[in-house]
């Protein structure tokens, strides 16, 4: 391959370093610059919420393995995008030196998403987010003072990991959440109750149907205020020396506006996850056609992360070889580590869909559900059941209908 061609990979996240990866070792021979607005070596984000903050773990246990490999990266930390010329094929960053512009042939896009903050937090101390490492060591910090009370606002399974991190501190927990049923959209109001009733049986103190009007907070250091409770829409008030919001992402684009790229909650790519000549897009910032499921998704999992940038890379390398292209259509696949529970999906299930349980008990938080739509398998979920999913999932690979796997299930 051409020794002078630059592939620029905006974002050293898990889909960026493998893509990164892909390109390398599928024989990229010409110069890959990888950047980064975070000041860290890339690092996994999944233990933050785990094992960062209930066990301690530092930073150098974190590291991506592509950061050890001799991959010859050009890796630049502490450097923003904010601008790409499409004509120009450019990127402008911000970076400690100050102001840069990054020359490209082709380009990865993998900024992923960054976590969303209640209005009006910005200066008040003990509210935090989970998103990046320095975020995950700040709330460690605090837990580790032993705070009277920890609010978690949010019962999604970012907020689910770290109201059971606290109480594996031994801290005492309430979480809030606004929805009737925990991960109703994501689950159901079935298997949403169930989840729900795991963190209730481990002394959670769980505040559905309601959600956060203000925060009660004292004065504190450097003009800042503090946090001391967290009222409610419903008229109550929580006391709480450390609040944590998990109310979802939102997906790294604004530096891309004007690029010409199609922007929709994500940066919408074809089936092989172009977005436009050159330029791919992978991990939680790609929006792409999956004929699977007969949608437009986003994805935010871990795996999905990975595979989407191997995707990436490999979509990058077909048009340097004169390949034809590979369709991007995985079935998404998501874990959740909680007390001594671990919740695993595949597939893209609704809360609309039928639900079956086709293994074990809820009431014993161990079984396998699975999803059903229009006849079709859609979904599979189970907690401490992980050889049940690994072999159900497959079923979603081959287009299963919702009888034969239900007829699967009976023979494991």
């Amino acid at each position: 391959m051409d020794r002078s061609h630059t592939t620029l990979v905006v974002g050293a996240s898990l889909a960026g370093m493998h893509a990164a990866r892909t390109l390398r070792n599928g024989g990229h021979t010409g110069r890959i610059v990888v950047l980064d607005a975070d000041r860290h070596t890339p690092y996994d984000k999944p233990p933050l919420s785990k094992q960062v903050l209930a066990q301690g773990w530092g930073p150098e246990r974190l590291t991506l393995p592509a950061v050890d490999e001799e991959l010859d990266l050009d890796l630049r930390l502490s450097t923003r995008a904010v601008g790409l010329d499409l004509d120009e094929r450019t990127v402008s960053v911000e970076a400690l030196a100050g102001p840069e512009r990054f020359e490209f042939d082709t380009l990865v896009l993998a900024t992923g998403a960054a976590a969303r903050r209640l209005p009006g937090t910005d200066d008040v101390d003990g509210v935090h987010v989970v998103r990046t490492l320095d975020d995950a060591l700040g709330l460690r910090a605090e837990l580790e003072a032993r705070p009277g009370r920890v609010v978690v606002v949010g019962a999604g399974f970012i907020g689910a990991e770290v109201a059971a991190s606290c109480r594996a501190l031994g801290l005492e927990v309430t979480v809030v959440e606004a929805l009737p049923v925990p991960l109703e959209r994501v689950l159901g109001a079935e298997m949403g109750a169930v989840c729900g009733r795991l963190h209730v049986e481990h002394g959670v103190d769980l505040r559905l149907g309601t959600g956060v009007d203000h925060f009660d907070t004292v004065p504190g250091e450097g003009g800042r205020r503090r946090v001391v409770g967290v009222a409610l829409t419903d008229g109550t008030v929580v006391p709480a020396e450390v609040v944590v919001v998990g109310i979802g992402v939102s997906v790294t684009t604004s530096w891309l506006e004007g690029s010409g790229l199609t922007l929709d909650d994500g940066v919408v790519c074809d089936e092989t996850l172009l977005a436009a000549p050159g330029v791919v897009a992978a991990g939680d910032v790609a929006r792409y056609p999956s004929a699977r499921f007969g949608q437009s998704l986003r994805v935010e999992h871990w795996e999905h992360a990975v595979q989407g940038g191997e995707a990436a890379g490999r979509r990058l390398l077909a048009d340097l070889r004169g390949d034809e292209p590979q369709r991007f259509d995985p079935v998404p696949w998501f874990w959740s580590d909680q007390y001594d529970r671990k919740l695993q999906l595949a597939g893209r299930p609704a809360p609309t869909d039928h639900v079956e349980v086709v293994h074990g008990s809820t009431e014993e938080f161990r079984f396998v559900a699975l999803y059903g739509r229009e006849g079709r398998l859609v979904g599979v979920l189970g907690m401490n059941r992980p050889r049940h999913v690994i072999q159900l999932r497959a079923l979603l690979d081959d287009g299963a209908s919702f009888d034969e796997a239900c007829a699967r299930a009976a023979t494991l």
